[in-house]
């Protein structure tokens, strides 16, 4: 492997670790790939974001195959991840502390089940406030971190199957396809107000992305174990 393999083109499976945002990989495996061949620069880019507490597949290209973003980024998206109910954030997640709280003794595993069935197929969904979606050449979260209240528009998203595999109240966790564009964090959101006990995602891992497998991605340090290997 040499650096001209890089330039033209490889698609690298790396499983982010908690914390790191998708920009932060990103950098780090273009910088240590550009030590390892004395290179000035070298195009690295990743094929669809994690949020900082989400773990899993990020799927990276380098060189020529930066070009191929966009396809891998189209592509079918599994989750596995854990619901908490009866608490609200304004970020739907843990990145922002508990806003609102709600009693959950009507919640059982029956009314969970059916709940699950107003998800599945195509739906409409709004974005969370705290997200890098652009409005008025602002991300989002800029806006929400800055107080501001903006009008989020719905757009429809398509989840192919929601399953529940584990209850243990106050947390539900489970498994998600979905197509491009579906925020976890929102169906966390919206699954809490179809249990009328509010919910926020607590943990979140990506699995697989198309045909690609987080089984067969490498943590950070391995990369560079391998990396640095090469002759």
């Amino acid at each position: 492997m040499t650096a001209e393999n890089f330039k033209n083109g490889r698609v690298l499976l790396i499983d982010k670790p908690l914390e790191w945002t998708s920009f932060q990989v990103v950098n780090k495996i273009r910088w240590e790939i550009k030590q390892k061949f004395n290179l000035k620069k070298i195009k690295v880019g990743h094929a669809g974001t994690l949020d900082p507490l989400a773990t899993g597949l990020l799927i990276l290209c380098t060189g020529k195959f930066t070009k191929k973003i966009d396809e891998f980024q189209a592509q079918e998206k599994e989750y596995t991840g854990t619901f908490t109910i009866g608490a609200t954030t304004p970020s739907y997640d843990l990145e922002t502390k508990v806003d609102k709280t709600y009693p959950v003794d009507q919640v059982n595993s029956d009314l969970i089940q059916k709940a699950t069935q107003q998800f599945i197929g195509t739906i409409e969904q709004k974005p969370p406030i705290f997200s890098a979606i652009k409005k008025e050449g602002k991300r989002l979260y800029e806006l929400a971190r800055a107080g501001e209240t903006v009008e989020i528009k719905s757009r429809k998203v398509t989840i192919s199957e929601f399953e529940i595999t584990n209850i243990e109240l106050p947390n539900i966790e489970f498994r998600v396809v979905c197509s491009k564009g579906t925020y976890i964090r929102s169906l966390a959101y919206d699954f809490g107000l179809a249990l009328g006990s509010g919910a926020h995602l607590s943990a979140l891992r990506r699995t697989k992305i198309g045909n690609f497998n987080v089984k067969s991605a490498q943590n950070i340090d391995a990369f560079i174990v391998d990396l640095n290997k090469l002759e």
